[in-house]
């Protein structure tokens, strides 16, 4: 089978298997008729496919008469940032985010340098299926240039979220784990900025990944060891496109990605107090840090533009997801790991503690997540069993299914990337959802036949 995703996010896909020139040029070529020939920021994750993606998207996004901003690696975040900055039509990263190697995609960008909305991703789709392309002729190709100093622009917005100095003299020591992606490109420099001490693990941006590039626990067990063999302070880790954080105590202990936003409320709300917005898939320690600042809370559904749509609606001084996805309204409008990271030095710097202590301060749940093989068009089979299975739970209905009881919940939901349905369920006690976890899946699994 075909293994490309298409959907208003964007496209992904296996190169040589569904991620074909053909496809990418049309695809670029939608995405320059909906711009209508505007400035296009164009940037890659450093995967080793990105060069050939780069040019058949170039090609398409020129011949519709789209003048291109070349900025070559940067993070996703980055191409966000410079979209706003230079008011753009709209930007696309080359990118697979955490997909394995084989896989690349594209995500398109919003003149508000977010990811597209419903209606915006809609009418990509649409133009996309009918193949009504602007092309031009020769007068009317567009141009591409060069761009100096792309990241300068991008650290100049974080440097403005906390108060640099304190955080220089504190000296962190830090390990950052790039694992080859584009992180490599900004995040040396950020830490570096800050006055820390860094060490880098694989910050060549060659896509050549030393772990599978998701960051989650069982494949960061090399940055817990240099953590702990350096005496560091902390550890960081980021997917290949450097929108998502992972954080290591300096225990070498991995505490996640869904303390990553969580610490970063903590920070930002008990200094600034206003609404705050994550998915209906991040961890309630963030609803419980919103309520100890009187803070009002919101869930949107999963997927970072319903996030966005939802900050907007309620004016949200920070919002986000539990995959380690910080959006922070001052740097853009997309999960940013580099405002997340220089949130989570400054607050160490603030409270004067160690990580592994405020972490350990924060409401203690823990969240277990799999995941099963299977179609979108047998997701509502799957809701519908564990329903009828859970009968005495709060249903909530509309992004799969969540169910709710006073002291856990369970979520499934369909992937927008990949051909699976997540399963999320959190509680107290790791074996409570744990043991939550496995009955859904196995709920699923039988629902669906998996």
């Amino acid at each position: 089978m075909t293994q490309r995703i298409l959907s208003i996010s964007g496209l992904r896909g296996v190169v040589g298997d569904g991620l074909d020139p053909e496809f990418l040029v049309n695809f670029a070529a939608a995405l320059g008729t909906m711009c209508d020939g505007g400035t296009i920021v164009l940037s890659r994750d450093g995967r080793a496919t990105g060069v050939m993606v780069k040019h058949a998207v170039m090609s398409a996004l020129l011949a519709t008469g789209c003048d291109v901003v070349d900025i070559d690696i940067a993070s996703t975040p980055t191409c966000g940032v410079l979209v706003t900055e230079l008011e753009a039509a709209g930007g696309l990263q080359i990118t697979a985010s955490h997909n394995p190697v084989q896989w690349n995609g594209l995500k398109p960008f919003m003149p508000a340098g977010s990811v597209l909305d419903e209606a915006a991703g809609a009418r990509l789709l649409s133009i996309l299926e009918s193949r009504d392309f602007a092309w031009k002729d020769h007068a009317g190709i567009g141009t591409v240039r060069q761009l100096e100093d792309p990241g300068g622009i991008h650290l100049g917005r974080v440097f403005k979220l906390v108060d640099v100095a304190p955080v220089r003299q504190r000296k962190l020591n830090v390990v950052l784990d790039c694992n080859h992606g584009s992180g490599g490109v900004l995040g040396p420099w950020l830490l570096e900025s800050l006055g820390c001490e860094v060490h880098v693990m694989g910050r060549t941006p060659d896509g050549q990944f030393a772990h599978t590039p998701e960051p989650l626990a069982q494949n960061l067990g090399g940055l817990c060891d240099e953590v702990r063999a350096r005496g560091a302070d902390i550890g960081f880790a980021q997917d290949p496109d450097a929108d998502r954080l992972a954080i290591v105590d300096e225990n070498g202990r991995y505490i996640g990605e869904e303390l990553t936003l969580a610490l970063c409320a903590d920070f930002i709300l008990a200094r600034t107090p206003g609404p705050i917005v994550v998915n209906g898939s991040t961890s309630r320690v963030t609803a419980d840090i919103a309520e100890k600042y009187g803070c009002a809370f919101h869930r949107s559904k999963v997927g970072e533009a319903h996030v966005v749509a939802k900050m907007n609606e309620v004016g949200a001084i920070i919002g986000g997801e539990g995959n380690g996805g910080v959006i922070e309204p001052r740097v853009g409008f997309v999960r940013d790991s580099f405002a997340g990271m220089a949130y989570v030095l400054a607050g160490l710097t603030d409270r004067k503690t160690t990580l592994s202590a405020w972490a350990d301060s924060l409401p203690q749940y823990t969240i277990v997540k799999d995941k099963i093989t299977c179609e979108r068009d047998k997701v509502d089979q799957a809701c519908a069993a564990l329903k009828a299975k859970y009968a005495d739970a709060e249903a909530t209905e509309g992004d799969g299914l969540r169910l709710d009881w006073p002291d856990r919940w369970v979520q499934v939901r369909a992937s927008n990337t990949e051909p699976i349905v997540r399963i999320i369920a959190e509680a107290p006690e790791q074996s409570t959802g744990e043991a939550l976890c496995a009955e859904a899946k196995a709920i699923v699994g039988e629902a669906v036949g998996g």
